[in-house]
């Protein structure tokens, strides 16, 4: 009788032909993560992933794997051979150290039998343990429609039993879905955005902009923090850090004070497109959400657009603020993102910003600066940490 923790993986059951590649990946990102913990091995037995390790080292591993895109649950079980009567045991095991822990009055046995060479067929089973339960276990009944607890009976290559199971993020195992250049910045949303995607599989870097020494080091500082969180669940990545002080000042100087807003916008696409393609990265990923300030309403997005050739991913578009704050609550960066430093789009903020650009005003207005000086500029001033 052995201690191990399942892991489900949802979405990557469907991919059919792919799915080796997928769990390939999963696996590896497992391992990246539990890279400085004790554990036997990690292997597949048939739809699910298992981690074979020491029953104290389970909260640290299942704290790590939580984070680890592409898992939907994780179980800790009891692993026995297909003997009836050790399956038996395994359940009153469980069954008592469950009733120790979270104390119910109701239950209902589930069992999948993947391994249809077992003789007996999966209600048999359930109502055999069921019966074994209601012998050992005092105080309990069987509810088949609203039962307290499941007690889950797995019958693979070997049989596994557990009643727990804790949620993971889902999603799928980071680096299946190409590159994507974050543009992060040291508010709330920019990080949500960055965790939505790379839930999706992305692999994630991230640029930051600031207009030093108008923005202050602290700032500076706020935004590596938020990398650093975000990085427990993108893992490693590179954050480009550019000044955009003396592109501020150009467009201070020779445009619109109500067009500053969004051309600061198109400039930093601008950046961010030819530092991702000078580095193989596939699309901007920005925390843009529809109506939210003057430069998100749709001809402000439709403008910004215009700036590059790249797709440019918008998670948050259809959310609102409060949706917004859970996800960053949940993950942890909410207390991080409202910490009081100044970012370089509270510098030469207009009064009264466009909030219906037109593209061709702002193509004129740009014409009054050099574009690509500019940007080469900002680009070679530009300083690159990497997070982990």
């Amino acid at each position: 009788m052995d201690k191990v923790l399942s892991i489900s993986v949802g979405e990557i059951a469907l991919k059919k032909g792919n799915r080796k590649y997928f769990e390939d990946k999963l696996i590896s990102k497992m391992k990246r993560a539990l890279q400085d913990l004790y554990y036997e091995k990690i292997y597949k037995e048939q739809g699910k992933i298992y981690v074979e390790a020491s029953e104290n080292g389970f909260e640290q591993i299942i704290s790590r794997l939580k984070k680890v895109f592409g898992i939907v649950y994780i179980s800790p079980c009891i692993r026995v051979t297909k003997n009836i009567d050790e399956i038996k045991d395994a359940v009153i095991n469980i069954m008592k150290y469950s009733q120790l822990r979270n104390p119910v009055k109701t239950f209902k046995v589930k069992t999948n039998r993947v391994d249809k060479k077992f003789p007996i067929k999966s209600p048999e089973v359930s109502r055999q343990m069921g019966a074994v339960i209601l012998k050992n276990i005092k105080d309990l009944k069987v509810d088949v429609n609203n039962p307290e607890m499941y007690v889950f009976i797995d019958i693979k290559q070997n049989v596994y039993v557990y009643t727990e199971r804790i949620k993971g993020y889902g999603g799928l195992p980071i680096g299946t879905n190409g590159k994507g250049l974050l543009l992060l910045s040291g508010g709330i949303d920019s990080p949500v955005a960055g965790f939505l995607m790379a839930k999706r599989g992305i692999e994630i870097s991230a640029i930051h902009f600031h207009s030093y020494p108008f923005t202050s080091e602290r700032a500076e500082e706020k935004v590596k923090n938020l990398a650093k969180t975000l990085s427990l669940y993108t893992g490693k990545m590179k954050l480009y850090s550019i000044n955009i002080l003396d592109i501020q000042k150009e467009l201070n100087k020779k445009c619109p004070e109500d067009e500053m807003t969004i051309l600061s916008r198109r400039f930093m696409m601008k950046i961010a497109e030819k530092i991702a393609l000078d580095n193989d990265i596939d699309a901007l990923i920005t925390g843009e959400s529809l109506g939210q300030v003057a430069s998100q309403t749709m001809k402000g997005i439709t403008v910004t657009n215009a700036s590059v050739n790249m797709p440019i991913l918008r998670p948050l578009i259809g959310l609102d603020k409060v949706q917004i704050i859970d996800i960053a609550k949940d993950i942890e960066t909410y207390e991080q993102s409202i910490l009081p430093y100044d970012d370089c789009c509270t510098l030469f903020l207009p009064k009264h910003p466009v909030t219906k650009p037109k593209l061709k005003d702002i193509e004129k207005s740009e014409q009054n600066v050099d574009v690509e000086i500019l940007v080469e500029k900002a680009i070679n001033g530009s300083i690159i940490y990497d997070i982990e």
